[in-house]
């Protein structure tokens, strides 16, 4: 059973419809926000139970919960063939941190991609704390994984998209290099470039160049800088 908590997934989940079992919130909570979920989940049918904050603590595993945790149906993923068409996809190669994944998941649904791609292993899934971090993108934007990502890139390739990956000894910075439409943005792991197959297969390889001594930035970070070109070029087109 999944356990979401804090105010931006529980709402975002009630919004989007997503099967919940019931609803609990900390004795004592109030405020405009929880009672709008509150309101929610009984409009939903949704059982709401008033429960010691200490039990909301132990089930969420942390006190950061805002007063409200929701129980309900594991995330479900998406595979490629249920995708429906876009302009954009994220992949991402091993991106181990759930902040990290979180965070672009945000900025993914917030610069128009269609999915966000990533590899069974090795990497970090939906949990939680990725839609915590996601505040509540996740029940808006489909999660694909994958059981090699070589091979997902390949089988994109095929329909059509445009591979374009984020390196920082990319022969192209990522503010002058040409977007084609669909295209598919592949991001490296924490502390490392994507494997090195995903050469042969990208399209173009872009860089964003920085200052200082510092070769790199955070892959969250990244992600929001070349996603955010995209979507200014598209809308300029």
């Amino acid at each position: 059973m999944a356990i979401l908590s804090g105010i931006h997934p529980v709402v975002e989940a009630l919004r989007a419809k997503r099967a919940l079992e019931r609803l609990l919130v900390a004795q004592g909570a109030g405020g405009p926000r929880l009672q709008e979920i509150i309101d929610l989940a009984r409009r939903a049918a949704i059982p709401v139970r008033f429960e010691p904050r200490a039990a909301l603590d132990r089930l969420a595993g942390t006190s950061a919960h805002q007063g409200v945790v929701a129980m309900g149906a594991a995330q479900k993923y998406t595979d490629l063939d249920g995708l429906a068409p876009c302009e954009m996809l994220v992949v991402l190669d091993g991106v181990e941190d759930p902040h990290n994944l979180g965070a672009i998941i945000r900025t993914a649904h917030a610069a128009g991609a269609g999915a966000v791609v990533i590899p069974e292993r090795r990497a970090a899934g939906v949990t939680d704390v990725v839609a915590k971090a996601a505040a509540g993108a996740i029940e808006h934007l489909p999660v694909v994984r994958v059981t090699n990502i070589n091979r997902a890139l390949e089988e994109l390739k095929q329909r059509g998209f445009w591979i374009y990956g984020l390196d920082e000894r990319g022969a192209e910075t990522y503010d002058q290099v040409e977007y084609a439409s669909p295209a598919a943005v592949v991001l490296g792991g924490e502390g490392k470039a994507c494997t090195s197959r995903c050469g042969s297969i990208a399209t173009r390889w872009c860089a964003i160049p920085v200052a200082g001594p510092i070769s790199s930035l955070n892959v969250s970070v990244a992600a929001g800088v070349m996603l955010f070109e995209w979507r200014r070029r598209r809308s300029k087109g």
